[in-house]
């Protein structure tokens, strides 16, 4: 196909170009830019470069893909390690969406975070993609309260409490990266959907927020200064003030990437607090070869006696890019994490979706991982 066609197929449909679904379940997605640059390559897992017509200043780049895949993408001009802001919503500069494509999701800067800035991406859904349905608000479905505390050392959490549930003794969800989580992960909303389907009993939610900045070291499982304050000042609070229950089984950890290892990390290290993990897409491979042999948390597992805590763990079945030498991908160290906990004998639901490294997936199989560790009955 000529550039210039490809290009008005692009403009006609709204952003990449996909072919109709083949016999095997693929299709061809073309990705297509118009404009002056020296170099441009498409963004999600990994930066993939572009190629430019002769002649044109039209750049394009096509891949075949699970027809049920959905992943967020983006527009980059610069490379790798020149990345300093995240991509704008303009359709131009160094890095930014396709500004073809209205399907589009904020990174919303965390007001509590001065390192932290708005970013946008693309939203890529294929034609087999699974409908996002219990993150979107629902007719009828009242909403919970969220509401904002700051603990002491200045730590920033939220609390989701269920609308005109005023029990205590409630079960509880404590969520790593919390701002993310409640706003552009629209976690309340899920909560609250699932709860009204009675797919989960009513549940208190709190979001721990974090900050760029130290996010690597304060999700790390060597974080003594995070494990304290969970284990010695989070929960005690969580319990005096918003009377959640007081028994491990009842009380989940969940995080996304680092945060994911964090959950289990700390879920292992004091099972009499928290009785189980949500982990999406698990940062399992920590911690770096430069400090230590990768994968410590797996050999934790082996060689700890097994703890009262039940798992859901899942990873986008695209998560093969190797980002550090000498560390596995992501989907391996996962399969790996999964299967030493099966060996020890942990209860574990695992799942691989159709993407990548990404929360457009995360905010979708969120619903997965709550229904698989509350649903029973809270103790109490």
């Amino acid at each position: 196909m000529l550039a210039a066609d490809l290009w008005q197929r692009a403009v006609a449909g709204g952003g990449p170009v996909v072919s109709p679904v083949d016999a095997r379940g693929l299709v061809e997605v073309s990705f297509v830019w118009r404009g002056e640059a020296e170099r441009t390559s498409v963004g999600w897992g990994s930066q993939e470069p572009m190629e430019r017509a002769p002649g044109t200043d039209i750049w394009h780049r096509t891949f075949r893909l699970p027809a049920t895949m959905r992943t967020i993408y983006y527009y980059s001009h610069i490379a790798v390690e020149e990345h300093r802001t995240p991509p704008d919503d303009s359709g131009s500069g160094p890095t930014h969406v396709d500004p073809l494509n209205p399907d589009r999701m904020l990174f919303p800067g965390d007001p509590g975070d001065p390192t932290d800035r708005d970013g946008w991406v693309s939203v890529l859904t294929l034609p087999r993609a699974a409908p996002q349905t219990w993150c979107l608000p629902r007719p009828g479905v009242p909403a919970g309260t969220v509401e904002r505390a700051e603990l002491d050392g200045g730590h920033r959490v939220a609390v989701y409490r269920p609308a005109g549930e005023r029990r205590t003794g409630l079960p509880a969800v404590v969520v790593f990266d919390g701002y993310l989580a409640r706003t552009m992960m629209a976690m309340p909303v899920t909560i609250d959907n699932l709860i009204a389907a009675g797919e989960i009993p009513p549940l208190v939610a709190i979001f721990v927020d974090g900050t760029d900045e130290t996010r690597l070291e304060d999700l790390a499982p060597s974080s003594e200064k995070t494990t304290r304050f969970m284990i010695r000042e989070l929960m005690p609070w969580a319990r005096r003030v918003h009377g959640i229950s007081p028994y491990p089984q009842d009380v989940a950890l969940a995080g996304m990437s680092l945060g994911g290892l964090a959950a289990a990390a700390l879920a292992l290290r004091a099972p009499e607090v928290f009785g189980a993990v949500i982990s999406h897409s698990g940062s399992f491979w920590w911690p770096a070869p430069a400090d230590g042999d990768p994968e410590w948390l797996t050999r934790e597992v082996a060689r700890r006696p097994r703890a009262g805590v039940r798992f859901y763990l899942d990873i986008g079945d695209r998560e093969r890019q190797i980002f550090l030498p000498g560390v596995p991908d992501q989907v391996t160290v996962n399969r790996r994490m999964r299967d030493a906990l099966r060996a020890k004998g942990y209860p574990v639901t695992y799942a691989e979706y159709p993407g990548e490294h990404d929360y457009v997936n995360w905010r979708n199989t969120f619903a997965d991982g709550l229904r698989a560790v509350f649903g029973h009955t809270p103790t109490g």
